[in-house]
């Protein structure tokens, strides 16, 4: 095993790790813990999700790097590439939505519960399948 298929190895499932922590267990429970209001929730994962995507980016570059560097089969590439494509999405098209109705929130208005926040989790488990994929596909080459 090369040290580019181990390290790609440990920044999937570490990647996989960090988004199933934050967006499956503390997102939603962040908001159930007593004296937490909507708006301090809000804040909370403003703070949490931008450390998480910034840490997913960095991720996201070294197993793209990885890849690039051990030339693992097709399938590989195309599982990891899946996961890569979904954060981007997210980042361009979905969080820029969550962010303004964060803001409106945040500013007092009354706003509807967004549906970017459903695509947005709809996208967490499409990326934990794909990491999940490309992970147990690199431990088999």
């Amino acid at each position: 095993m090369t040290a580019a298929h181990a390290i790609s190895i440990a920044v999937t499932f570490t990647w996989l790790g960090m988004v199933v922590a934050i967006s499956f267990l503390e997102a939603p429970l962040k908001f159930r813990a007593p004296g937490v209001t909507v708006p301090l929730g809000l804040e909370i994962g403003r703070l949490v999700f931008r450390a998480l995507n910034v840490a997913e980016v960095v991720g996201a570059a070294l197993l793209v790097a990885g890849l690039l560097i051990d030339g693992p089969p097709t399938r590989v590439v195309v599982a990891g590439s899946a996961a890569v494509a979904v954060l981007v999405v997210q980042l361009v098209g979905v969080r820029p939505r969550l962010t303004r109705r964060s803001d409106r929130v945040l500013a007092g208005e009354d706003v509807p519960r967004s549906h970017a926040h459903y695509v947005y989790i709809g996208l967490e488990v499409v990326k934990v399948i794909a990491l999940l994929v490309t992970g147990i596909l690199l431990l088999g080459v």
